[in-house]
């Protein structure tokens, strides 16, 4: 969820039921703002498929 620019941390505490400061307690990435948190969840680490050319 919060990688879609367009859900705030505010809306997702509430949709949660936590408060903001929750989030960002159990998110570290989010004290980066949301270009640190985009780059932690880049899937360039992730293992390519079998097969797959470069």
């Amino acid at each position: 969820m919060l990688a879609r620019p367009e859900n705030t941390v505010t809306s997702i505490a509430k949709l949660l039921g936590v408060s903001r400061n929750t989030l960002y307690d159990y998110v570290p990435e989010l004290k980066g703002g949301r270009l640190a948190l985009a780059e932690s969840t880049n899937t360039a680490g992730l293992p390519r498929p079998s097969g797959a050319e470069d």
